[in-house]
C-alpha cells in the first residue's frame, strides 16, 4: 500500500493534464482562439511536469529532479500568463 496511493495520485493527475491539454487543442484548433492555444500548452508543461514527478518520486530515487519539476511549473505559469498579457485586447 505504501507506494500504490501517490502512484494512483500521480498517474490521475498526469491523465487530467493530457486530457485538458487535448481538449483544449482540440478545441483551439477548431476556434482558433488564443487563450485556447495559450492554456492548452500549460497543461502540456503540466503533464510534462507531472512525468517528471512520477520519474522522481517513482523510479529515479538517486537523482533529484525537483530543479526540473519547478521549471516546467514555472514554464506552464509564465505561459499561461503571457498568453493573458498577449491576448489582454480581448480575442480577435
Amino acid at each position: 500500500m505504501g507506494e500504490i496511493a501517490p502512484t494512483i495520485v500521480y498517474g490521475l493527475c498526469f491523465l487530467t493534464s493530457v486530457a485538458c491539454a487535448w481538449l483544449l487543442g482540440r478545441t483551439w484548433r477548431r476556434s482558433r482562439m488564443p487563450m485556447l492555444f495559450w492554456s492548452a500548452l500549460c497543461f502540456a508543461l503540466l503533464a510534462l511536469n507531472n512525468v517528471v514527478l512520477i520519474l522522481d518520486m517513482l523510479v529515479i530515487h538517486d537523482i533529484d529532479l525537483s530543479p526540473v519539476r519547478t521549471t516546467l511549473s514555472f514554464g506552464a505559469v509564465a505561459v499561461l500568463l503571457f498568453g493573458f498579457v498577449w491576448n489582454q485586447g480581448g480575442d480577435q
